[in-house]
């Protein structure tokens, strides 16, 4: 067993002999007086600056600090409730060891909250990141607190012990943490940089969404793959020994995970060519049975949002691979067709007429290019017309400008007495059978 962890197990009696005198129990008196008190003030003003921070505006700097506030009550509150005691217990001439270590230590705590508070922000705010909060506080904190107490370097030799050796490579268990630990530092930087760089990006007018997301894009892959990098340099492992388990990821890639890879590259390309672009209107699958606008583009996935508010997650590999219409790409202003027959006892330009007239029925219809009507077809149940509009917003859809616009033609031809013909059908009889003479009676 390392001599570290042999000297702290000798000094465990010595602790609890010191434990057992009358001037440290006197400080652990003072010590839970000063957590019972600093509860009780706590749990009063936390609900004041709770109801305060949740009628504040998010973003602001009022919201903030309130916020802030509400983590650092409760280590600042008993941190002077700890002094107090303390300077009473030295105003009668008692020594005060266990009070003193008490004091860096709620110090510290209080820094790491707010530390830990203030690094959060830089990511998007949700349950499960809020819940991590206070467990990346617990893990820093305990570190802080086993090394200000003197006890970090035993409890290292002690993880170190557990180790096993894979061929010439020893591995510990103070290793893997000290790895897990350091990407996890690293990575959650590199989450926070690339969220400050992307917030950047879209606030600049300067650049093209498509250009904000390709560099958002590239950012984040650029500095997660060089924290995963310095992590690993950073705990002593050789980079050359990943060159089998870079093979392996290759053979992983080319039979499992060729989809993934395939959808992550398949981003990049969007991203780069600028052929799809958040804010575009596009159908895709067969007749465009997906149509909506593009809110996000993701690295495995676009999200398309449809008129009825539901988000579809359509892979970056579809929209490269199948056939993609972009209402919006070059140009906003899509052409909306109307089919509508007359009977042929019906004046056709009187008709057409009417269509023009009915297509000012929506204000989504542009004035340039005009609304026109053309006769398509002599159809063989009645003459074929159609109406052709234009709108500039093709993102509000389409269905509700056909509405209008039908209910308007209908009107019209009623009024004008505009017959729409039914499907109709003539059957001609070459023959008929000769009917049997009936017979007669007896």
């Amino acid at each position: 067993m390392p001599d570290a962890l042999n000297n702290l197990l000798a000094q465990l009696p010595l602790i609890g002999a010191a434990l057992a005198r009358a001037e440290v129990q006197n400080e652990l008196v003072a010590l839970a007086l000063a957590a019972i008190g600093s509860l009780i003030v706590h749990h009063v003003a936390a609900r004041a600056l709770s109801s305060r921070a949740d009628s504040s505006t998010q973003g602001t700097f009022h919201h903030l600090a309130l916020r802030t506030l509400q983590r650092l009550l409760w280590p600042i509150i008993m941190l002077a409730f700890v002094l107090i005691g303390r300077a009473a217990l030295v105003s009668k001439g008692q020594p005060t060891p266990v009070l003193n270590v008490a004091v860096p230590l709620l110090t510290s705590l209080a820094t790491i909250r707010i530390g830990v508070y203030l690094l959060r922000k830089g990511f998007r705010v949700t349950k499960a990141l809020k819940a991590w909060e206070n467990v990346f506080v617990a893990l820093i904190w305990s570190m802080v607190a086993l090394h200000l107490l003197g006890w970090l370097p035993a409890v290292e030799a002690a993880l170190d012990a557990m180790a096993f050796s894979v061929g010439e490579t020893r591995i510990s268990l103070l290793a893997t943490i000290k790895l897990v630990g350091l990407i996890g530092l690293t990575l959650t930087l590199a989450f926070w940089v690339s969220g400050v760089i992307e917030r950047r990006m879209r606030a600049s007018p300067n650049m093209t969404p498509s250009l904000q997301v390709a560099f958002a894009k590239f950012a984040r892959v650029f500095l997660i793959t060089v924290a995963f990098l310095v992590a690993i340099d950073a705990v002593g492992i050789d980079l050359t020994t990943f060159a089998v388990f870079g093979g392996a990821l290759g053979v992983g890639i080319g039979f499992g995970l060729q989809r993934i890879t395939s959808n992550f590259i398949s981003g990049f390309i969007l991203v780069l060519d600028r052929s799809i672009k958040p804010g575009d209107v596009i159908s895709v699958g067969a007749d465009g049975a997906k149509y909506g606008w593009v809110q996000e583009l993701r690295a495995r996935y676009v999200v398309v949002r449809d008129r009825d508010g539901v988000e579809r997650l359509i892979p970056n590999e579809n929209l490269i691979t199948s056939e993609v219409i972009n209402w919006s790409y070059t140009d906003k202003n899509t052409r909306v067709r109307l089919p509508v027959s007359i009977s042929y006892d019906d004046d056709p330009e009187q008709a057409m007429a009417l269509m023009v007239e009915a297509a000012r029925a929506s204000s989504r219809v542009i004035d340039d290019p005009a609304p026109t009507a053309r006769l398509i077809n002599f159809g063989d149940n009645g003459i074929e017309l159609e109406l052709r509009v234009w709108i500039s917003d093709p993102e509000n859809g389409i269905g509700n400008v056909r509405t209008d616009i039908n209910l308007a033609i209908w009107r019209a031809f009623k009024a004008a007495g505009i017959t729409i013909p039914y499907p109709q059908r003539d059957v001609y009889i070459r023959s008929a059978p000769t009917p049997n003479p009936l017979p007669d009676a007896e």
